[in-house]
């Protein structure tokens, strides 16, 4: 536990929220951000999470959630960057603001956020300070029909790297990269024998295995400039 508090971004659904509640549960302060208001946030600010609106599709609003984000605390033990858009190539005119709007969201909100929040990490005084990406399976694959979102999850994975090595010892800095984790509601039987076969250990685990990748890193102190796959063994398929 820590007096200063974990920043988790898109922590209002799916694997954010479900790694914000159980942070909750092992007693941490939580900041969360989200792109727009929906019933979950009620439920987690009446367990004392702070939420932060925020539009990641522009520049203008990743500095204005920064400065939000810096006159709400003074420090941060964590950076949890989980915020995403699953946005499909097209060949339309929007297909350039797509793909802008992925890089903003995926590459430059991160990158940002790392660069004007170094200082509130320095300032927790837990010996452990942790910022960790998360990105995807598909950086070391590709896809046929998400090129965009690969390719900025790709870039996502190697500002890892570069962020490892500048804020070394001090910081650390990580990658968690999961294949599906979760279903969707309407996903078939077929579907999700499809989904099952694609990985060695022939199942859909739950949101719980991201949580446990998490705490790992936000545990251990030697690791760092590192992405921990959380695949099921699909480079065994």
């Amino acid at each position: 536990m820590s007096a200063s508090p974990i920043l988790i971004t898109g922590g209002a659904q799916r694997l954010g929220r479900h790694c914000a509640e159980r942070l909750l549960d092992d007693g941490h302060e939580l900041i969360i951000s989200y792109r727009r208001e929906r019933s979950e946030l009620e439920t987690l600010r009446e367990r004392g999470v702070t939420t932060l609106a925020a539009d990641f599709s522009s520049e203008a609003g990743i500095l204005d959630f920064i400065e939000r984000l810096k006159a709400t605390t003074s420090s941060l033990r964590a950076i949890v960057h989980n915020a995403s858009d699953w946005a499909p190539d097209s060949l339309d005119s929007d297909a350039g603001a797509t793909f802008e709007r992925l890089f903003r969201v995926h590459m430059q909100a991160p990158y940002l956020i790392n660069l004007h929040c170094r200082e509130l990490l320095t300032a927790c005084t837990e010996p452990q300070r942790d910022i960790v990406h998360i990105t995807d399976y598909v950086v070391h694959k590709g896809s046929k029909k998400h090129a965009a979102y690969a390719a900025t999850k790709a870039g996502l994975d190697n500002l890892t790297l570069s962020f490892a090595a500048m804020y070394a010892p001090e910081i650390q800095v990580n990658a968690i990269a999961p294949a599906l984790i979760m279903l969707n509601e309407g996903d078939d039987e077929a579907y999700i024998e499809k989904v099952k076969a694609k990985s060695a250990m022939q199942m859909i685990p739950g949101p719980g295995v991201i949580y446990q990748s998490l705490r790992y890193l936000l545990d251990n102190r030697y690791v760092t400039g590192i992405t921990l796959p959380v695949d099921g063994g699909r480079h065994l398929r």
